[in-house]
C-alpha cells in the first residue's frame, strides 16, 4: 500500500484526460475560456496506461476519470476499457457534463462503469444557460435517465453560489424523492481560472445544510464511507440522498485517500496545491516504472497536512490562475 507521511492509506487516483470543456461554467473558466495545452503536451493514451499499470501495483484501486469534459477526448471509450483491463483497478468511476453520451451509456455499462457523476447546476434553463454559457439543460436531464435505466449509480454534483443558484438548492435536492440518486452540493472553490481567483458567492457546508433543514427538519445524518469527501444524509421518504462536499472549508482531509493527475502530468497529492512533480516528464526521459513509483512515494512523503497548508504555501509562490479544467474537476 502506498501510505503518505500522516500514516493515510492512498489508494485513489483522480485522473484528468484533457483540460478541454464543451461548456464554460464562470466558477471553472472564463466566458472565452483557457488556454489549453498543446496536444503533445497531454499524456498520451500509452502514457496513462502505463502509470495507472505502475501505480496499481502499488495499491491505486480506484480511479475517478475527469477533466475538463473527458468524453472530448476522442478514444475515451477505447482508454476506458484499457484501464478496466489493468490488474488491480477494481472500480473506475467518471465525472462529466453528460452532454456528449447520447448512444454511449450502454457501452458504458458493458465496461464495467457502475458510477458516474453528472455535474449540473440548476435545473432552470435560463440559470443554466447563465453559469454554463450553454444551452444543454436537456442533453443533461437525459443523460440522468438513461444512466439510472442502466442501472448505474448517480450522484448529481451541484455547485453552490450564493445569489447565483441558491434557489435550486431544493428543487435539486427534490430530485432524490423519486429518483435513485445521490445529490450533492458543493462549495465553490476559488480555480475559476482567471487573477484574484475569488468565489464572493461561498456558502459553506453548514449555510447549505440550514437551508435545506428548513424544508426538511427531519433529515438524518448517515455514515459516511471510509475516505468519502462528502457528509451523507437521508430524508424519511426519499428514494434516493444527499451529500454536501466542504470543498473549501475542507473538513475531511483528515482522511484524504487520494492523489490527482492533470492532464500535462502533474502529480498532485491535494488539490490546493501547485503540483508535486511531473510524471510526463519523466516518463518522456526514460524513467523506468520503479522511478515513477519511487517518485510517488517521495511526494507521498513530504504531503501537506491538508488542504489549507497547502493553499498558503501555493500563495507562497507565483500567482497561479489555474481552471477546474485544468485541475481535473
Amino acid at each position: 500500500m502506498l501510505v503518505d507521511n500522516h500514516g493515510r492509506e492512498i489508494n485513489y487516483m483522480r485522473l484528468a484526460v484533457t483540460d478541454r470543456c464543451n461548456l464554460r461554467c464562470f466558477y471553472c473558466m472564463p466566458a472565452e475560456g483557457i488556454d489549453y495545452a498543446p496536444r503533445k503536451e497531454l499524456l498520451s493514451f500509452e502514457e496513462i496506461i502505463r502509470i495507472c499499470k505502475a501505480f496499481a501495483s502499488q495499491g491505486i484501486s480506484k480511479i475517478r476519470i475527469t477533466g475538463g469534459e473527458p468524453f472530448l477526448r476522442k478514444d475515451m471509450m477505447q482508454l476506458l476499457e484499457r484501464i478496466a483491463e489493468v490488474d488491480g483497478i477494481e472500480e473506475i468511476n467518471i465525472t462529466t457534463n453528460g452532454t456528449l453520451l447520447e448512444g454511449r451509456v450502454k457501452d458504458l455499462k458493458a465496461i464495467g462503469i457502475k458510477s458516474v457523476n453528472l455535474s449540473l447546476d440548476s435545473l432552470d434553463r435560463e440559470r443554466f444557460h447563465e453559469i454554463t454559457r450553454r444551452d444543454e439543460l436537456d442533453k443533461v436531464l437525459q443523460c440522468m435517465d438513461d444512466m439510472l435505466a442502466e442501472g448505474i449509480q448517480v450522484k448529481v454534483n451541484m455547485v453552490v453560489m450564493k445569489g447565483k443558484n441558491d434557489a435550486d438548492i431544493i428543487p435539486m435536492l427534490e430530485l432524490a424523492n423519486d429518483k435513485a440518486v445521490s445529490v450533492r452540493f458543493i462549495e465553490e472553490m476559488p480555480f475559476n481560472g482567471t487573477e484574484g481567483q475569488g468565489n464572493e458567492g461561498f456558502w459553506s457546508f453548514q449555510e447549505i445544510l440550514n437551508k435545506i433543514k428548513k424544508h426538511y427538519p427531519e433529515l438524518t445524518k448517515i455514515p459516511d464511507p471510509v475516505g468519502s469527501t462528502s457528509m451523507n444524509y437521508r430524508i424519511p421518504g426519499f428514494v434516493g440522498g444527499f451529500g454536501i462536499i466542504a470543498a473549501y472549508s475542507r473538513t475531511f482531509c483528515g482522511s484524504c485517500n487520494r492523489i490527482r493527475l492533470t492532464p500535462q502530468g502533474l502529480i498532485k497529492t491535494c488539490l490546493y496545491d501547485n503540483g508535486i512533480f511531473n510524471i510526463r516528464d519523466l516518463l518522456r526521459s526514460g524513467a523506468t516504472d520503479e522511478g515513477l513509483i519511487q517518485a510517488l512515494k517521495t511526494a507521498l512523503a513530504h504531503r501537506f497536512k491538508d488542504g489549507h497548508e497547502a493553499e498558503k504555501h501555493r500563495q507562497s509562490l507565483l500567482p497561479n490562475f489555474e481552471s477546474m479544467a485544468s485541475i481535473g474537476g
